[in-house]
């Protein structure tokens, strides 16, 4: 079939180019789609649709924004979670487009491409039917001493800026045709900019470390003789992987292009066998919704949980931690506010979101501006803005389908995230704010006078996880909105029951914006360090949740996610979900 050529629309409205070629033996219904590495470009991996003879599937490649024909400075992104959210259109564009579900989709993607797609199975949790991945690169060799500290703390003194690659051709694949053809193709990037390379190493640290949140069959093949990227890290990306089905295969001799190299039928006789195995059986997924009894997050929750002997090292520091954190909130007002009322409570995300420095004195706000800068205070921020997109967008659906705009948050704060969210030229018909605490209460009840909204906005008590204050609301609310709420509970049983609320309350054709925390850097000195605002509780200790864990939940309760927005640290989802059933459980 022939080739075509075409281009897709990401989500910041720029134009990425990509390849088309129509299964040859007429099938539309299957796809597998390629991403190449880093300087390269679709046309360059076009051949595996060639090579691999599966005539069934339709092929697609793209050309990574910075690369070949798609726009951008070459070797460069917005950032790499651009650049991972650029995967996740591509393939909902494939599905919307082509009408290929997803689990009629398989994934093959090489080095700096391998990354990408690892972290969007990671972020994103797509339920396609497999990934093969080919020398990922986790850790770039940079051969140079003290090479990364030094591109580091260049960038934070210069801002971006590039470097060229050092590797030649004849160090990525014996095969003397893809050499020259390297050597001499205009498209290829040789440059890299150092947030792309910076961005690389951080979120493939992060993704190796949490491998066990993908569950995807995945097939792993590492070149045995790399010059470019090291093996340790794939082994332990595979070593940690959750997927049930999962292999991996060392191709003795390789180089690092893989896909690319002299022998490389001994890599197509796997794809090509793990491939036809895995769309000749059903795609299980497995049952993530008991999480909360035995996984990895369970466990590692519990090991936070456990105290620590002020006689040890590690318990030492962490009482050091907590009580240099406690003398702070003398002149800081946002420790003072965690100290008061928890470093989880509404009152201090409230403050979290105005990020305005404030102190006692110019030591206090140096203080409080460092704690507000803190990772993850910056991606609670981003929360909120991608709470606004997703607000934003469940009311274009509804406006699309003539429906009301009747919105039910349960868990509030002071609602302020909400309320900055409403287009005042566009106001919804109502939103109904609740919460479990007096103070936030008042405090959002005060907001939505200040901004003259008493006409459409009520702010009342009410226990989110009891069920029944979900029964017979009127109007009955076309989006529900969870946000920060479930993150710290860590019971699956108790957060069922607020989903299972929602879909009582909304009925099929409404939406639900939820929130989730697959990921987060500072889990221990949150646990250690930091008081949660839970009687009984004082410490704050999270179990995070994969993506593919909180998906299923809220599945349970009859929602299907359509869309999702992250932070670029990996640390907060946002999810927009339908109602699909009419009945739950």
């Amino acid at each position: 079939m022939q080739e075509q050529e075409k281009t897709f629309t990401t989500a910041d409205g720029t134009s990425l180019f990509y390849r088309y070629r129509p299964a040859k033996d007429g099938s539309t219904d299957k796809a597998i789609v390629l991403f190449h590495r880093g300087h390269e470009h679709s046309e360059r991996m076009m051949f595996v649709a060639d090579e691999l003879g599966l005539d069934d599937f339709a092929y697609f490649a793209w050309d990574a924004r910075g690369h070949g024909r798609s726009p951008g400075e070459r070797g460069d992104s917005p950032s790499i979670g651009t650049s991972i959210n650029d995967v996740q259109t591509f393939i909902q564009h494939i599905q919307q487009e082509y009408h290929i579900a997803a689990e009629n989709i398989a994934v093959i993607a090489q080095s700096v491409g391998a990354v990408l797609v690892s972290a969007w199975l990671h972020d994103y949790a797509p339920k396609i039917r497999c990934a093969i991945l080919a020398s990922p690169a986790f850790k770039v060799k940079l051969y140079a001493p003290f090479a990364r500290t030094a591109l580091r703390l260049a960038y934070k003194i210069r801002g971006n800026f590039f470097v060229n690659s050092y590797v030649k051709a004849h160090y990525l694949t014996h095969n003397k045709a893809r050499q020259d053809s390297y050597n001499n193709d205009p498209l290829i990037a040789r440059a890299i900019s150092v947030r792309i390379l910076l961005g690389l190493y951080d979120t493939a640290e992060r993704v190796v470390a949490d491998a066990q949140a993908i569950i995807t069959p995945v097939q792993l093949l590492i070149s045995g003789s790399d010059w470019v990227v090291h093996h340790a890290p794939q082994h332990a990306f595979y070593n940690k992987l959750g997927s049930h089905i999962k292999e991996r295969h060392v191709l003795q001799g390789f180089y690092h292009d893989t896909l690319g190299e002299e022998n490389r039928e001994q890599a197509f006789v796997h794809m090509r066998r793990f491939i036809r195995e895995r769309f000749a059986t059903p795609l299980v997924h497995p049952d993530l919704t008991q999480s909360h009894l035995y996984s990895d997050s369970r466990r590692e929750a519990d090991e936070l949980a456990t105290p620590l002997s002020i006689c040890h090292p590690c318990g030492a520091y962490w009482a050091a931690r907590r009580w240099l954190t406690q003398l702070g909130a003398n002149w800081s007002e946002g420790l003072r506010i965690g100290r008061d009322t928890g470093f989880d409570s509404g009152s201090t995300l409230d403050y979290v979101y105005r990020n305005q420095p404030q102190g006692t004195n110019e030591f206090g706000k140096m203080v409080d501006k460092y704690y507000l800068n803190a990772v993850g205070w910056r991606g609670i921020r981003q929360r909120k803005i991608n709470i606004g997109h997703a607000i934003q967008a469940a009311f274009a659906h509804l406006r699309a389908a003539d429906k009301p705009l009747h919105v039910l948050d349960i868990a509030s704060g002071h609602g302020r995230y909400v309320l900055d969210a409403l287009a005042t030229d566009a106001l919804p018909d109502s939103v109904r704010l609740r919460d479990y605490s007096p103070i936030n209460v008042a405090a959002g009840r005060a907001l939505i006078a200040e901004r003259g909204l008493q006409d459409i906005a009520t702010f009342d008590e009410v226990n989110a996880y009891d069920r029944a204050n979900y029964q017979n609301l009127s109007p009955r609310p076309t989006l529900g909105i969870v946000s920060g709420l479930h993150e710290l509970f860590p019971d699956n049983d108790l957060i069922l029951q607020s989903l299972y609320g929602f879909g009582d309350a909304i009925e099929s054709g409404g939406y639900l914006i939820y929130t989730g925390q697959p990921w987060h850097p500072q889990l221990e000195m949150i646990a250690r360090s930091l008081t949660s605002h839970k009687a009984g509780c004082p410490d704050w200790v999270m179990r995070r949740r994969s993506q593919q864990e909180m998906d299923q939940l809220v599945e349970r309760a009859g929602f299907e996610k359509i869309q999702q927005w992250i932070d670029e640290d990996g640390i907060f989802t946002v999810s927009l979900a339908v109602k699909k059933y009419s009945e739950v459980k």
